[in-house]
């Protein structure tokens, strides 16, 4: 896997950004010339795309980055897909554009460049998807340019700043560690449910309060406030990005009524 490098202390060019979803599951993606990097954020389904002689298979909370070369874009197999999709270029400077994932960690930053691995798992979709719908409000209530580039910049540093954060909260270099991200995992899978810190420490063994307690010194949060965070990054998204009504979505993340939901 490759990783791309991209400029620090600059504000990012939008070209084209917008939201794509698939009007059958037989659908492929076209062939198309990429003058530009392209970012591409899945919410639904599978996307099957080949570029630069490379086939890449993305998966619905995952995102792909494509840096501009002489190739093009084309589906290789049939699927429904929805996704966001952000067309941005940089000032060229005197930075890597690419390289190789075992050589280059993912996480590294400098004075002039950060990284990002070119494909992987969104740690918070929802915050990106959010950042993507107001990219195009932006657009599309005639902002002037420097809004729209700054929002732009917003998402690919959102991304940066969740996988760092990730990296740093959840390292598996500490049995603790481990836990912590397994809990974190089973919160983001059970969103739907009233989850309580006693149904989390029955799960995995251990004593409510000490696991609590634990988890607050490990990751700078008490485990009751980020199941809560977790809740609300949800409804954020799916106020933003789907039709649902507050009662339903209220239901669909585990609150008894849309009162409770609403004051939370």
């Amino acid at each position: 896997m490759q990783i791309l490098c991209f400029p620090t202390r600059q504000v990012f060019s939008c070209v084209l950004t917008g939201k794509f979803k698939a009007p059958s599951p037989d659908w492929m993606h076209e062939h198309f010339f990429l003058a530009e990097y392209e970012l591409i954020v899945m919410t639904e389904g599978t996307l099957y795309l080949n570029y630069d002689h490379e086939n890449y298979t993305v998966q619905e909370g995952e995102y792909l980055l494509l840096p501009p070369c002489n190739a093009y874009r084309q589906g290789f197999k049939p699927a429904y897909s929805a996704f966001y999709w952000l067309h941005f270029s940089t000032v060229p400077g005197n930075i890597p554009s690419t390289s190789d994932a075992d050589s280059l960690p993912h996480n590294l930053a400098t004075d002039s460049f950060f990284t990002l691995p070119q494909t992987g798992t969104i740690p918070w979709l929802e915050k990106v998807v959010i950042l993507m719908k107001q990219l195009q409000d932006l657009i599309k209530n005639g902002y002037p340019s420097i809004s729209v580039d700054i929002m732009a910049t917003s998402i690919l540093t959102e991304l940066y700043g969740q996988l760092s954060r990730r990296s740093l909260l959840f390292s598996p270099a500490s049995p603790q560690r481990q836990i912590d991200s397994d809990i974190a995992d089973y919160i983001r899978q059970n969103l739907s449910k009233n989850i309580t810190i006693q149904e989390i420490a029955d799960i995995f063994g251990y004593n409510a309060k000490y696991l609590s307690h634990k988890f607050t010194l490990s990751t700078g949060m008490p485990l009751k406030q980020y199941i809560l965070n977790q809740k609300m990054d949800a409804a954020n998204f799916l106020l933003s990005d789907t039709n649902k009504s507050v009662k339903d979505i209220a239901r669909e993340l585990g609150f008894v009524d849309s009162h409770n939901f609403s004051r939370t």
